[in-house]
């Protein structure tokens, strides 16, 4: 089990190839409020304008106050810039957090498999806050409802490089006599919010006993396209006790459709207790959102 472990963290850092080429950053797609995105490269920017030189339509002044967001272009293979949407949920995989964050005034929804709801929000660029149901109680008789919030603190050490996060899950269960259950976690990420590799750390606790033993979790992304296409690896190595591991690898994608961000995969558990291959599927959709006073 180790050694599959192991081997499929090295593959997976080896896809990532983290010492890419720089993005040239005078190259940008710049979205106006009324719909436009105009592509190009920024000559000159004050607090009221951009000036931006564009291919078509040669240097544009555009008003600040007119702009909605401004992207950087990204590198294709054959040396050519084009904007990327970008990757919407960035600060996670399948469901495990990376060191990074959300931006100051940034959100989504997420869904997995109809019954898994989460919104989360950036109240600075270094702490994101989240809010979860379960909504069982749908089902009637009383059912059992997990709720939970998961705050989370995002350090940059080195731009877009290296950044370090540490937060938890700090839940409860309705109904059931207010049963509290969470994770304690902090993780590094090298790379990238397009391609990167995180190694992180996590104390579980239901309540009030916490576990023995951390679990470890191994998690990579990798950008294989402009149109938002992405591959996923989510895996665990969780010491159950008595010698006893779990360990859990997952391969899958995320495809950008619109606004909207669709994840896809398949979880495979590994244990010496489990006779036969089987994998659970994964299927989950985020749907981002932006306050109106961001700046």
């Amino acid at each position: 089990m180790r050694l599959t472990f192991l081997t499929l963290f090295l593959l997976v850092l080896y896809s990532l190839n983290l010492n890419a080429q720089e993005v040239d950053t005078l190259t940008y797609s710049i979205e106006m409020h009324d719909g436009n995105v105009m592509n190009g490269k920024v000559i000159e920017q004050t607090v009221d304008y951009v000036k931006l030189s564009t291919i078509n339509y040669g240097v544009l002044t555009l008003k600040t106050s007119l702009i909605k967001k401004i992207r950087k272009a990204q590198p294709t293979k054959d040396g050519q810039r084009v904007y990327w949407h970008e990757n919407i949920q960035s600060a996670r995989y399948f469901w495990a957090p990376n060191g990074y964050g959300l931006n100051k005034g940034e959100g989504y929804y997420q869904n997995y498999w109809v019954l898994f709801n989460q919104f989360s929000y950036g109240f600075s660029n270094k702490f994101t806050l989240g809010i979860g149901i379960m909504p069982l109680f749908l089902f009637g008789g009383g059912a059992p409802t997990p709720i939970w919030i998961t705050p989370k603190f995002s350090f940059p050490v080195v731009e877009n490089k290296f950044n370090i996060g540490a937060g938890g899950i700090i839940g409860t269960i309705l109904g059931d006599d207010g049963f509290g259950f969470g994770l304690a976690y902090a993780t590094t990420t090298f790379g990238s919010r397009d391609k990167n590799i995180s190694i992180g750390l996590g104390w579980g606790y239901a309540d009030g006993d916490w576990a023995d033993s951390p679990l470890i979790n191994i998690s990579g992304i990798a950008r294989v396209g402009n149109k938002g296409s992405f591959i996923l690896t989510e895996n665990y190595f969780i010491a159950l006790g008595s010698g006893q591991y779990l360990t859990i690898i997952s391969l899958g994608g995320r495809s950008l459709v619109k606004s909207v961000s669709i994840d896809y995969g398949l979880f495979v558990p590994i244990n010496k207790e489990i006779d036969s291959f089987f994998a659970i599927p994964w299927l989950g959709i985020t749907i981002p959102f932006e306050s109106k006073n961001k700046k």
